[in-house]
C-alpha cells in the first residue's frame, strides 16, 4: 500500500504540467489544474511515506526490463525518509508559484516551468525508491534535466543562459561519474541491483574506487566543495520558489545517493570516515565565509547552503567512524544529525528561500545594499524570514539546533575518547560556523529588513499574496514544531537508522538513549515561555515610538543613506579571511572641484569556478587556438581534410613491413 500511493504521486507529478500545454496561454487553468495535481501528488506521497515510516517494513515491485533483465524499485525507511521533503515542498511550492510566478504576467514560460516542476518531483522520488542503477540513473537524468529547464526559466536572460549552462556541465559530470561507479559495481557484484556486500566479496582497493568515484559523483549534486561552483549562479538566477527546491531538496539527492550507497559497502576504512568529516568542516567553514562577503541576497543564502551541506556530510563522516571503530553511538549521533539535519535544511532553507522571494516580488532587487525597512511594510515576510534566521543559525528553540546538537555530542565524545584526530579539528570548526552564521544572518536582517528604506521600491513595498504567505508559514511551522518537541523523532529516526548499517552488533541503541531529548523539550519550551512573558512586559510597559530615525552619529541632515549597509557591517569579518576570499574593490576616481557622482563597490569571485575553472578554461582556448585556422568554412578546405584522411586511411592497407623485408633482402 505505502509504495502504491507513492507510484499514484509520481504519475500525478510527472503529468501535472501537461494539461497546460494543451490549453490557451492567456488563461489562468493551466496552472490552476497543475497546482491541484502537485498538490493531490503531495497528499498521495505524503500518505504513503507516513505508513512506511509507521510500518518499518522493505517492500520492493519487479519491473520486467528488456535491457537489464529486472527492474526494480522498493520502499524503506530511508527512502521514505528523503522523500518527505520532496512531497512537502512540491506541494507548497506549486502553492507559492500562484502569486509569485502567475501564468498571466509571465505568459512567455510558465507553462514550461509547471512542466518541468513536476517532471523535477517525480524523477526525484523515482531515483530515491529505485533499487536497481539503471532505474537510478533514470531517475536522476530526468531530475537533472527537468532542474535545467528550471533554471534557466527566464532564458531571455544572460545570467540565467550562464547559470544553466555551468549547471548542466556539472551535472553531467556527475552523471558520467555515476556511469563508472556502477560500471564498476556491476563489475565487482556481478549485478546492478543496489543490495548490501556482506564479507569480503569486494577487495579494499575496489571499495576504495567505488567510494572515491560515489564522493565525486554525489558531492558534484551535493554541492559539497570543492565541487559547489555550479550552485550559486543557479541559485540565484532562478525563481525562488525554485531556488528553494533547488536548495531545500535537489542537493539532498547528492546526500541521499552517498547514504544509500555507502550503506551497502561491508567494513569501511577508518579513512573514509575522517576524509567526510573533514571535507565536511571546509564546505561549512568556507561556505559561511564566502556567505558573509555576498551582496545578492539569494547568491548569499546558495553559499549558505555549502555551509548546511557541510554540516550534514560531518554527521554521515561521524556515523562512518562509528562503523569503522565499532562505536555504536557514534553511528547513532551522527546518522541522527545528517537525516534530521537533511530534514531541517530543507524546512529552513526553503523558507528563506521562499522569504527572499517575497521580497524581490515587491522591490524587485537582490541587492541586500538597496534594501531596508521592509519590516514596516512587509511583516509576515519579516517574521519568517527571522525564524529561518533563527533556525540556521542552530539557535535555540528551532529545529537547527537539535540536529547540529547530535553531531556536536559525537565528535566530543570521539575527542574525550581520544580515538578520532579530525574530531578535534571538527569541534572548534563547527563553533565557528555557528557564529559567523549568527553574524551573517544579524547582517542580512539588520539591512534588509531593519532601519529606514534605502530606495523609493523599498518605501513603497507591500505584503505578499497570501498564497505566498500559506507555505512560508507551513514551512515555519515544522520548524517551530521539531524545535520544541524533538522526542517525537526517536521512532523515525531509529528505524532509519537501523537499517543502514550492515552489522546487525551496532543496531541496539536509540536516539533517545544518547541524547537528551526530553531535556532540550522542556528548554525550549521554557525558552518560547520567557520570550513571550519578555515581550508581553515590554508591551504594557514601555510605549515604543514607531516614528524614529537610524542612528545618526549626531548628523542633523540624516538620510537613509548614513545607516550601516550589509557590506559595512561584514567588513570587518570580512577582512579577517581576506587570504581566501580576496575581494576586489572598485573605488571611484574624484577629480576636480565639481567631481561627477561616483560609486564604490566590492565583488567576491567564487573560489573555484572564478579563480579555477574560468582562467583554465582560458588558457585551454588560448593554447588550441591555432585550430582554429583549420575551421572556417570553407568547402574546399573540408574536401581537402576529407581526402587526406582517406588517403592516410587506404595508406594502412600497404604492406610496408613485407616491402622493406623485401627491399633489404636484396
Amino acid at each position: 500500500m505505502p509504495l502504491d500511493l507513492i507510484i499514484i504521486a509520481i504519475f500525478l507529478a510527472a503529468a501535472s504540467g501537461l494539461p497546460g500545454l494543451f490549453l490557451p496561454r492567456r488563461t489562468v487553468w493551466g496552472q490552476r489544474i497543475a497546482v491541484f495535481m502537485m498538490c493531490g501528488s503531495s497528499i498521495f506521497g505524503l500518505a504513503g511515506v507516513a505508513l512506511a515510516l509507521g510500518v518499518n517494513q522493505s517492500r520492493t515491485i519487479i519491473f520486467p526490463w528488456p535491457a537489464a533483465g529486472n527492474s526494480i524499485i522498493g520502499i524503506d525507511a530511508l527512502s521514505a525518509f528523503f522523500l518527505v521533503p520532496v512531497f512537502l515542498m512540491s506541494g507548497l511550492g506549486s502553492i507559492y508559484g500562484l502569486g509569485y510566478w502567475p501564468q498571466l504576467r509571465h505568459i512567455r514560460n510558465s507553462r514550461k516551468l509547471q512542466l518541468f516542476w513536476g517532471l523535477l518531483t517525480a524523477g526525484m522520488s523515482l531515483l530515491v525508491i529505485s533499487r536497481h542503477a539503471m532505474a537510478f540513473l533514470f531517475g536522476w537524468e530526468v531530475m537533472a534535466l527537468a532542474a535545467f529547464f528550471l533554471v534557466t526559466t527566464e532564458d531571455q536572460k544572460d545570467e540565467a543562459r550562464r547559470a544553466g549552462w555551468i549547471y548542466i556541465i556539472a551535472t553531467h559530470i556527475g552523471t558520467l561519474t555515476l556511469f563508472g561507479l556502477f560500471a564498476m559495481w556491476r563489475w565487482a557484484t556481478g549485478s546492478y541491483d543496489l543490495k548490501p556486500v556482506v564479507g569480503d566479496a569486494i577487495s579494499l582497493c575496489v571499495m576504495n574506487v567505488l567510494f572515491f568515484l560515489s564522493l565525486l559523483g554525489f558531492g558534484l549534486k551535493a554541492g559539497m566543495m570543492p565541487f559547489h561552483f555550479w550552485l550559486p549562479g543557479a541559485h540565484a538566477a532562478a525563481p525562488s520558489h525554485i531556488s528553494a527546491m533547488l536548495s531545500g531538496i535537489v542537493l539532498k539527492m547528492g546526500i541521499y545517493g552517498l547514504v544509500r550507497f555507502l550503506s551497502l559497502l561491508p567494513d569501511p576504512p577508518y579513512m573514509w570516515g575522517g576524509l567526510i568529516i573533514l571535507l565536511g568542516a571546509v564546505s561549512g567553514l568556507l561556505g559561511v565565509v564566502f556567505a558573509i562577503a555576498q551582496h545578492d541576497l539569494k547568491r548569499l543564502l546558495a553559499y549558505h547552503s555549502v555551509e548546511n551541506v557541510g554540516i550534514i556530510l560531518m554527521g554521515l563522516g561521524l556515523a562512518m567512524l562509528g562503523r569503522s571503530a565499532g562505536q555504536p553511538k557514534w553511528i547513532v549521533l551522527g546518522l541522527a544529525c545528517c537525516l534530521l539535519h537533511t530534514w531541517n535544511h530543507s524546512l529552513f532553507k526553503s523558507l528563506l528561500f521562499l522569504s527572499a522571494g517575497s521580497v524581490v516580488h515587491n522591490v524587485h532587487t537582490r541587492n541586500i545594499d538597496s534594501l531596508g525597512g521592509l519590516a514596516k511594510t512587509m511583516p509576515w515576510t519579516a517574521a519568517m524570514f527571522a525564524i529561518g534566521a533563527v533556525a540556521i543559525c542552530g539557535l535555540p528553540p528551532l529545529n537547527g539546533f537539535v540536529s547540529e546538537l547530535f553531531v556536536y555530542m559525537g565528535l566530543l565524545g570521539a575527542v574525550i575518547t581520544n580515538e578520532s584526530l579530525v574530531s578535534v579539528i571538527a569541534v572548534p570548526v563547527l563553533a565557528m560556523i555557528g557564529a559567523l552564521a549568527l553574524a551573517c544572518f544579524v547582517k542580512v536582517f539588520g539591512a534588509v529588513f531593519l532601519g529606514n528604506p534605502r530606495s523609493a521600491a523599498t518605501a513603497n513595498a507591500h505584503e505578499s499574496p497570501i498564497s505566498m504567505r500559506i507555505p512560508m508559514i507551513v514551512l515555519a511551522a515544522c520548524c517551530v514544531i521539531i524545535g520544541l518537541a524533538p522526542v517525537l523523532l526517536p521512532p523515525v529516526l531509529d528505524g532509519t537508522i537501523s537499517g543502514w548499517t550492515i552489522d546487525s552488533n551496532l543496531r541496539a541503541l536509540s536516539i533517545g538513549d544518547v541524547a537528551p531529548l526530553k531535556a532540550v523539550s522542556l528548554m525550549s519550551i521554557l525558552l518560547v515561555v520567557l520570550i513571550i512573558s519578555i515581550a508581553v512586559f515590554m508591551r504594557q510597559n514601555y510605549r515604543v515610538s514607531r516614528c524614529v530615525g537610524t542612528w545618526d552619529c549626531g548628523y542633523s541632515a540624516s538620510s537613509s543613506r548614513i545607516q550601516y549597509t550589509a557590506s559595512s557591517f561584514a567588513q570587518m569579518i570580512a577582512g579577517m579571511f581576506r587570504w581566501v576570499l580576496r575581494p576586489r574593490t572598485h573605488r571611484p576616481r574624484i577629480e576636480g572641484l565639481f567631481p561627477k557622482p561616483a560609486k564604490m563597490y566590492s565583488h567576491t569571485d567564487d573560489l573555484i569556478l572564478d579563480r579555477a575553472i574560468m582562467p583554465a578554461g582560458r588558457g585551454f582556448e588560448k593554447l588550441f587556438g591555432w585550430f582554429r585556422r583549420f575551421q572556417q568554412g570553407i568547402t574546399q578546405q573540408y574536401l581537402l581534410y576529407i581526402l587526406i584522411t582517406v588517403i592516410l586511411m587506404m595508406s594502412t592497407m600497404i604492406p610496408f613491413k613485407e616491402f622493406i623485408t623485401r627491399l633489404f633482402a636484396r
